[in-house]
């Protein structure tokens, strides 16, 4: 098994230290001086971080012909039969519309649309180092690092 790094981009960095900055601060001005309904809601906006940082990509791995994306808790498994082409391809997500998912509070992960990629389902943590792997059922955009040892590693595996 092959394991590639996950590295934030400033973008994802700034994002997601200034959503857990509001979300924090924002509790704690409910709680200490809100109207006593919202003191009763302070804990919401910390939630939010509580239920996104889960989600945080930490890295990919390769194990067989099935990649591996390691989040803070679990492994999410893809299997690679069916890869018709993997590619590197800088700034992939430029223009993809976010149909469900995060975008960039401590990755950009769900599912999107854009005219160049189609319907897609990310994986980043850097939207400027995107690698793109098509299957035949679709297409998924991730962000390992080194990208193009990764590429080269996936094309070796699956064939």
């Amino acid at each position: 098994m092959k394991r590639y790094d996950a590295p934030w981009s400033p973008l994802l960095r700034w994002v997601s230290g200034l959503v857990t900055l509001l979300c924090v601060g924002l509790g704690v001005v409910l709680l200490l001086s809100g109207p006593p309904m919202a003191r009763k809601l302070w804990m919401l906006p910390p939630a939010i971080l509580v239920c996104c940082a889960p989600f945080t990509i930490r890295g990919y791995a390769l194990a067989g012909g099935v990649l591996e994306i390691e989040r803070l808790f679990w492994t999410t498994r893809i299997p690679l039969r069916g890869l018709t082409s993997a590619a590197v391809v800088p700034n992939a997500m430029r223009g993809s519309v976010r149909t469900l998912g995060n975008g960039g509070l401590f990755s950009f992960s769900g599912w999107y649309w854009s005219r160049a990629l189609g319907v897609h389902r990310a994986w980043v943590t850097d939207l400027r180092h995107t690698v793109v792997l098509r299957l035949d059922s679709r297409t998924l955009v991730i962000s390992p690092s080194p990208a193009e040892e990764f590429v080269r590693q996936i094309r070796a595996v699956s064939r």
